[in-house]
């Protein structure tokens, strides 16, 4: 179908309430023949559609929701967030902080254990660390530990002894952390994944396979029951968990569905409680859905944005980066194609973080995109390569591509592919730089700018653009050794128009907005988060006796 004309068929959509009402009844059809949307265990207490399948459970490993997600449920870190996202007490029960707020001294509780019965110990948080750090294990989001002292530099070989590193044990219940910087908001990037600890001699006897559930040994509210490939992952409750006296439910399972249509059939036929992945909420729906008690919208620090693989023609040329930039109407996707209230994007940084304004970035501008062009070497298009969007294949991530695709077309005369890849294959594509230009998101770990920007430092595992800019670099390196809020913000403000306007490596399109849908009369324990961190240990039917948070 020609680019143009399918463009005009999306565009077109919301004013058409018949197609609505088609697929609701196609809904109603499909489910009939969708054994997921009849078949439930009762044996399982909750199920809800986590989304893409996990590429992995591994704390060294995982950067997706979904993989998290199901990860924070079978492991536990110094730290932890409760239903509305409060950082507070995890596998420490306190924590004090230095004078000078760089050394962080965690006191572990005595009653943490593993799921065989080994005790939680500030050793398997120090080796566990330490593996993440190890240059071979290739984590990609080792970078979230460059606070820690000396771990930029010993995860980049330049420092040798680990013992240097900023990490000791003092006891077995105290780790003693000291950090480059202060860093007010290291209690709160202490609850992240990447920060769980692992069970290091199950790593070390069984390698990559002691994730399985006959190997996985967890110190989280749930064990691994199971995990059935592209089905389900089934969650047992821990009863070793140090507070598994709070924890509601006895088993949870968590479906892997990537199809929006498919996640609306399987929860609306009562085969799940809870779709948590906005992605997977049909955007021509979503003002019918809205009228819904079961609807939940809420923001939170994530946007939406597209790659450029800078190291390849024409994309090498920031006029070109500029260009394709320019020429997008974020306008349009928002209020055509996403539909649930998310704010158009020019910025990197999303809204809400306290203090912090970030400057502006390139706005939609289709004749300043083709003077652009041209001055790349490319007037009106002529002789323009052609080039492939790549996305994990989901309903709005393909309609948000072929609109783009359309605009691309209309405004600059290029012609670019569709690509579409399941979760793992994306991802990989993404870490070895295979594709030209890439749908991405990012949500905020910590409430704080460096979240997003330090994505973007020279080699940066989440940087996945090819793009390097030494002044960039060393704004970021001064913004996070500066004590004063303000001057620091300032930092981060010139870093960010360095990316959003001088190299130009992304595109940001819009500033999500979350959505979930659930019987809030029922359930309970579960709230929006600026974080978008739903745990299920909190959640319970409220028909049943409430357990009581620690």
């Amino acid at each position: 179908m020609p680019a143009a004309l399918s463009r005009r068929l999306i565009c077109n959509s919301e004013h058409q309430p018949l197609s609505r009402i088609f697929i609701l009844l196609a809904l109603l059809v499909i489910c009939s023949l969708t054994s997921a949307c009849s078949k439930r265990s009762q044996e399982v207490d909750f199920i809800f559609v986590n989304g893409v399948e996990p590429k992995s459970l591994d704390p060294a490993i995982i950067t997706g929701q979904s993989d998290g997600r199901i990860a924070s449920a079978l492991f536990e870190g110094l730290t932890s967030r409760d239903e509305f996202g409060k950082i507070g007490p995890g596998v420490a029960e306190r924590w004090e902080v230095s004078a000078d707020g760089k050394t962080y001294t965690f006191r572990l509780r005595n009653n943490a254990k593993w799921s065989n019965g080994d005790p939680v110990t500030a050793s398997d948080f120090y080796g566990s660390w330490k593996r993440i750090l190890e240059p071979e294990t290739a984590c990609p989001y080792s970078e979230i530990f460059f606070f820690i002292k000396g771990a930029e530099a010993y995860n980049q070989g330049k420092l040798k002894d680990f013992l240097q590193v900023g990490i000791k044990v003092i006891d077995p219940l105290t780790l003693q952390v000291e950090l480059e910087n202060p860093t007010l908001f290291f209690p709160e990037v202490a609850a992240f994944t990447t920060y769980l600890p692992a069970h290091l001699p199950s790593v070390e006897i069984y390698g990559e396979q002691w994730i399985m559930p006959q190997h996985i040994v967890t110190n989280g509210a749930y064990t691994l029951k199971d995990w059935k490939i592209n089905d389900r992952i089934e969650l047992i409750k821990n009863p070793l968990y140090w507070r598994a006296d709070t924890v509601a439910f006895n088993r949870v399972d968590a479906l892997a569905i990537s199809n929006s249509t498919t996640a609306l059939n399987v929860y609306s036929t009562g085969g799940a409680d809870l779709i948590v992945d906005k992605s997977l909420i049909p955007p021509m729906l979503i003002q019918d859905l809205k009228k819904r008690p079961d609807f939940h919208a809420y923001s939170f620090l994530a946007n939406y944005f597209y790659r450029f693989n800078v190291t390849k023609p024409p994309l090498d040329k920031v006029l070109v980066r500029k260009a394709l930039a320019a020429s997008i109407n974020r306008q349009e996707v928002v209020e055509r194609l996403t539909k649930a209230g998310e704010l158009p994007a020019s910025t990197f940084t999303p809204p809400g973080l306290t203090g912090y304004q970030p400057p502006e970035g390139i706005a939609y501008d289709p004749d300043q995109a083709r003077r652009w062009l041209a001055e790349a070497g490319y007037p009106a298009g002529k002789g323009f390569p052609r080039l492939s969007i790549l996305y994990n294949k989901t309903d709005l991530n393909e309609q948000i591509a072929v609109e783009i695709q359309a605009m691309w077309q209309m405004e600059l005369g290029i012609s670019v592919e569709l690509k579409n890849q399941e979760w793992s294959t994306y991802l990989d594509s993404l870490d070895h730089l295979n594709f030209d230009i890439a749908r991405s998101s990012w949500v905020g770990d910590y409430p704080d700018p460096n979240t997003f920007l330090d994505c973007f430092v020279t080699g940066r595992g989440n940087n996945r653009t090819g793009w390097s800019n030494a002044e960039y670099d060393s704004l970021m390196s001064e913004a996070n050794r500066q004590l004063d809020p303000a001057k620091r913000f300032q930092l981060f403000q010139k870093a960010e128009s360095i990316l959003l306007t001088d190299g130009a490596p992304i595109a940001p399109i819009y500033f999500f907005s979350g959505i979930m849908l659930y019987d809030g009369a029922r359930l309970g324990g579960i709230a929006g988060t600026l974080v978008d961190d739903h745990p299920i240990r909190t959640m319970y039917w409220k028909d049943k006796q409430k357990v009581t948070q620690p």
